[in-house]
């Protein structure tokens, strides 16, 4: 899932993105240059029953949005083999040429389609209200004891867009979003997409110099930020195109008395929140307030529209945005809803699903397989704003049963070692994902040792949105590989002179698939 596992050589990756027909203000050339997605780790390419795979080296894709405002990078064709090579050039054509056409077929779980088929809906947006609307009595998020359901997160988002809408922003205008894992990122991620504008997902911890960049580099125009973090905004909004300021603080959407009481802890008792001053801004209670009056004009929204300007880690230098568009990050959705398929042949998906969300939604990891498959899968998500506190984590974990657990190496290791999360109950478990790095073997057996459910590793990239390839989930093993190619993705080893290497020999990894960037 999110960058790769290990491997016996040095790695380098390079994600490969389709041309566009359509005439654009910038285009993307035949293969946009990259910079690393995140710390891409060297990756290992799991062994089909067929043939051995290479051992890839990695260097991974992601395109610089220089002119986002004014220019769009060339997208991807639509899933099917066919339309994705018509007209590219020869060298992206004939990724595979000479090698058998997708080996790792054969080594596809029972029933597995090698293709997603035709995307049921055109826009983020409209995928969203469609499970709301499907599951509206359940619980969507839950946060610190609060949850909200998927009705209301409708309402919340609608009335959050409204006010967005209102306040004049064209369509494809640049929205970020600098919070943690609380309540409100959900509603205001949903409201930007389905209101027609672009999601700029922002770490919170960003210094100064790094927000500035991102803001800059993104055009964004406005912004919703947890107060803790006002501070560094304040210190460059000035020199950006930010003009609307959306403030949240932690204790917004827990209602009343216990909203009143994490704020004053939050603000007085450990002292969180440094003193801060934007003039003009508003905040997010008051943003809902005032967007329920306001009737929410649902845009035309096509899947060739921008999405996301998803920034990797800019490990080799600044970071660059990746342009997901709609269809891009639909495609991931139904790709990763097959494949989750198979871990329900293991243990059956319960009426109530719960997927345990540590990791932060602006990382494309968990943006993907959390906020939107889980919603996909009309699961709760938990959402842990802080997953460094290993003790409080454990303590929301004892309230819900676990069934899937996206997380990091590093994450996994710090549970093992609480005396606390060794009492509790992982019977529910059905699927512990690793990404973000590497899992090391002796964490992954350890993991298995106490839960019962092997460790799954996948690879991707936030150019790919994020998932490429998975192991199987119903293997009770833990492999140590990036698993197989999902449905609808092609992915080629080839030499540093773009020809295909044979089986088993180092080389770059080439992905093609509807999940991978416009640019």
């Amino acid at each position: 899932m999110a960058k790769a596992a290990k491997t016996t050589g040095p790695a380098k990756a390079k994600a490969k993105a389709a041309e566009s027909d359509a005439p654009k203000a910038a285009k993307a050339a035949a293969a946009p240059k990259v910079k690393t997605a995140a710390k891409a780790a060297p990756a290992k390419a799991a062994k089909p029953a067929a043939a051995k795979s290479a051992a890839p080296k990695a260097k991974a894709a992601a395109a610089k949005v220089d002119k986002p405002a004014a220019a769009k990078a060339a997208a991807t064709k639509p899933a099917t083999a066919k339309s994705a090579s018509k007209g590219l050039p020869k060298a992206i054509t004939e990724l595979t040429v000479g090698l058998p056409e997708k080996p790792w077929l054969k080594s596809y779980p029972k029933n597995m389609p090698a293709e997603i088929g035709v995307l049921p809906y055109k826009s983020i947006g409209e995928f969203l209200v469609g499970a709301c609307k499907q599951f509206a009595g359940q619980p969507a998020f839950v946060c610190m004891g609060k949850s909200i359901t998927y009705a209301e997160l409708e309402r919340l988002s609608a009335a959050f867009g409204a006010y967005l809408q209102a306040r004049g922003l064209e369509k494809g205008a640049r929205v970020a979003l600098m919070m943690p894992n609380v309540l409100q990122y959900p509603v205001a991620m949903m409201a930007v997409l389905r209101a027609g504008y672009t999601v700029v997902n922002i770490n919170p911890l960003y210094t100064p110099r790094e927000l500035e960049h991102q803001l800059k580099d993104s055009g964004a125009q406005a912004i919703v930020i947890l107060e803790n973090f006002a501070g560094t905004l304040q210190a460059v909004i000035a020199r950006t195109r930010v003009k609307h300021v959306i403030v949240a603080s932690m204790g917004d959407m827990l209602g009343g008395l216990k909203g009143a009481i994490v704020n004053l802890v939050v603000r007085r008792v450990k002292k969180m929140v440094p003193a801060w001053s934007l003039p003009g801004h508003v905040k997010f209670n008051a943003v809902l307030k005032t967007g329920a009056t306001i009737a929410f004009k649902p845009p035309t929204v096509s899947g060739d529209d921008t999405a996301f300007l998803q920034y990797t880690g800019g490990t080799t230098g600044v970071s660059k945005g990746a342009v997901l568009l709609h269809r891009n990050v639909l495609s991931n959705v139904a790709q990763n809803s097959l494949w989750v398929e198979d871990a329900y042949t293991v243990k059956p998906k319960p009426a109530h699903l719960n997927f345990i969300c540590a990791l932060p939604l602006y990382h494309i990891f968990a943006l993907t397989v959390n906020a939107l498959m889980g919603m996909q899968q009309g699961a709760q998500n938990v959402l842990i704003p802080n997953p460094r506190d290993i003790p409080g984590f454990v303590k929301e974990l004892a309230k819900y049963p676990m069934h899937i657990f996206p997380g990091l190496n590093t994450l996994f290791n710090a549970l093992l070692n609480n005396e606390e999360f060794r009492k509790l109950d992982f019977r529910p478990l059905i699927l512990t994902l690793g990404g973000g790095m590497a899992v090391q073997k002796g964490v992954a057996e350890r993991w298995k040792a106490l839960t019962g459910c092997p460790v799954s590793e996948g690879y991707g990239l936030s150019e790919t949105s994020p998932v490429a390839t998975a192991n199987k989930f119903s293997s009770s093993d833990f492999t140590g590989t990036i698993g197989l190619p999902l449905p609808s993705t092609e992915i080629a080893i080839r030499d540093d002179d773009g020809n295909n290497v044979p089986l088993g020999e180092v080389g770059e990894i080439c992905i093609r698939g509807p999940q991978v960037m416009a640019g």
